[in-house]
């Protein structure tokens, strides 16, 4: 896993509350089997028309957001079912950041076991992110997971809250794989010891 630790990034605003993990990858590509390959499909339905062409009314698809890093979006984001395809495809597209009022506890916690920071922050900073990244093109934010703080250039700076567990593991790049293996030699002694091996 990537380690997490200090990014900045262009905002894309999804004004939307409850989005769900089959719109963020709808069900009929959930075939693979590699992590891989699935951030061409994100958010399908809304970025593509009946006919397959990019659908010019949804935000990914506008001009300035290309680019985009850092996800703002509303409140329960993520709900529905448990997909862990879902921060597979966000974090394929490109995302690393996702801001929120909150998260589904699932997608949160796929989120941080991919490598993906889901950053909680009041509905008014929110509000004002999106704001700002709808009226100033190519807007950044900076998201500094040592500090737990999210700052621009406009003055914005607000402190967020993390497990002390989940920091330390995006910081080091550790998921549950990761934690384990760091572990590798105690395992293989027991195991020699047990007669396993």
């Amino acid at each position: 896993m990537k380690t997490f630790i200090n990014h900045t990034g262009i905002v894309v605003p999804l004004d939307r509350v409850d989005v769900d993990t089959d719109q963020i990858i709808p069900k009929q590509f959930l075939k693979r089997i590699e992590r891989t390959g699935y951030g061409q499909f994100l958010f399908f339905d809304w970025r593509f028309q009946a006919d397959g062409t990019p659908n010019p009314d949804f935000i990914l698809n506008q001009p300035g957001y290309q680019e985009a890093t850092v996800l703002v979006t509303g409140r329960n984001f993520g709900c529905g079912s448990s997909r862990e395809h879902a921060p597979w495809a966000l974090e394929d597209f490109g995302f690393r950041v996702i801001i929120a009022p909150s998260f589904a506890d699932i997608f949160r916690n796929n989120c941080f076991q991919n490598g993906m920071l889901p950053v909680v922050l009041p509905e008014v900073r929110v509000a004002e992110m999106m704001s700002k990244s709808k009226t100033n093109e190519g807007y950044q934010v900076t998201v500094n997971l040592k500090d737990c703080m999210v700052f621009d250039s406009e003055g914005l700076s607000v402190e967020f809250k993390v497990d002390d567990f989940r920091r330390h593991c995006l910081l080091n790049g550790l998921d549950d794989i990761g934690l384990t293996l760091l572990r590798e030699a105690k395992i293989k002694d027991y195991e020699v010891s047990n007669g396993l091996i």
